[in-house]
């Protein structure tokens, strides 16, 4: 008979609630139980029969079905997962992890960078809420200098499709012979919302990357691959402690 058991800090992990490292800080502190006993650090549980509990929080086993994904999106990609114009989609660059996974909110196909993706409807919902924590971050080229005032027309809010959005942090980061280069952050991802705030002002965007989703970075990941994320990174995004 196959052995189903494993080393309880792992199946934090697995359920992507803790580290193994804040799982192991837990256990010692005495606050994990396993089916009514203190748990101590190595000790063996099988997911379908021991019950875990946290904090007073019974951590279960369905959690290691999800999967969650960072991919770092090329330009000509559409974020759906099957297109009626026959159109190349990121589903086409997850399609080796044999399930299906939905993209966490739109990164339109003239852009590239970070994008999420996962079976997890909750964590998804969580992520696409218009009121949401988690800022992104983007880095966009535009043709030719960018004046102050300019920028200060970035910063203050637009009214796109009838809401009033939210200010935009703007910042010089830089240029590429005559074009500047911009990071944009902000709380929310009205559609196509910095280009239609660019078109708005009179800049031409050149290049719009998404680099970052709150802590989570884009780093070096090769364009048109992906990563797994650790539990660490799926328990923030959750908005859960791991220390």
């Amino acid at each position: 008979m196959e052995n189903k058991t494993l080393r309880l800090q792992k199946y934090f992990t697995d359920c992507g609630v803790l580290s193994r490292r804040a799982a192991e800080a837990e256990i010692r502190q005495g606050r994990v139980t396993v089916n009514g006993a203190v748990a101590t650090v190595g000790q063996q549980i099988d997911p379908e029969v021991d019950a875990v509990v946290w904090r007073g929080n019974r951590i279960r086993p369905t959690a290691t079905a999800h999967h969650y994904i960072l991919l770092n999106k090329p330009r000509g990609f559409v974020t759906t997962l099957s297109d009626e114009k026959g159109r190349k989609t990121v589903a086409d660059l997850v399609a080796d992890i044999g399930v299906r996974l939905y993209p966490v909110g739109r990164l339109d196909m003239d852009s590239d960078g970070l994008i999420l993706m996962t079976d997890d409807g909750e964590l998804t919902n969580r992520l696409t809420h218009p009121r949401h924590e988690i800022p992104k971050l983007y880095h966009v080229t535009v043709k030719g200098p960018v004046k102050e005032d300019t920028l200060s027309r970035l910063r203050a809010p637009f009214v796109l499709d009838g809401y009033r959005t939210l200010p935009v942090q703007v910042e010089v980061i830089g240029s590429e012979g005559n074009d500047t280069r911009l990071r944009f952050s902000l709380y929310e991802g009205r559609n196509r919302q910095i280009r239609r705030m660019c078109e708005e002002v009179g800049l031409r965007i050149l290049r719009l990357t998404r680099v970052a989703i709150g802590e989570l970075k884009l780093g070096n990941l090769k364009e048109g691959t992906y990563r797994h994320l650790t539990a660490a990174e799926v328990a923030y995004l959750r908005g859960q402690k791991t220390t």
